[in-house]
């Protein structure tokens, strides 16, 4: 036989032995990631149903807002509470006091 192919072969061989080892290596080292990415579909996949049932979700957000108006009120202005938060508290340089009197005022009922 050639002896060029067969240091050729063995070069294979070589090299297919140790790509099996970088897969088992990345294999382990991406065990705890199978997790988060299992949760990262469910979440697509509850999305894709969100968006191929719109009406259905419009007609019944439309129907709490009949029935409860208050509470979707009072829902609302909870989360513009917690997005204005949320956009403060994004900022790197937004002093904490700031934030603090912000929600105190927010929360103190109305006279």
């Amino acid at each position: 036989m050639n002896p060029r192919l067969v240091e050729f072969a063995l070069r294979k061989q070589r090299l297919q032995i140790r790509a099996e080892g970088q897969r088992e290596d990345m294999l382990h080292r991406l065990e705890g990631f199978e997790s988060v990415l299992h949760v990262a579909d469910g979440v697509r996949d509850n999305l894709r149903w969100a968006r191929e049932h719109a009406p259905i979700l419009s007609g019944a957000a439309l129907l709490v807002v009949a029935w409860k108006p208050r509470l979707v009120l009072r829902l609302a202005r909870r989360a513009w509470l917690g997005w204005v938060l949320y956009r403060r508290l994004a900022r790197p340089a937004a002093p904490v006091a700031g934030v603090l009197g912000l929600l105190i005022d927010r929360l103190r009922p109305r006279r």
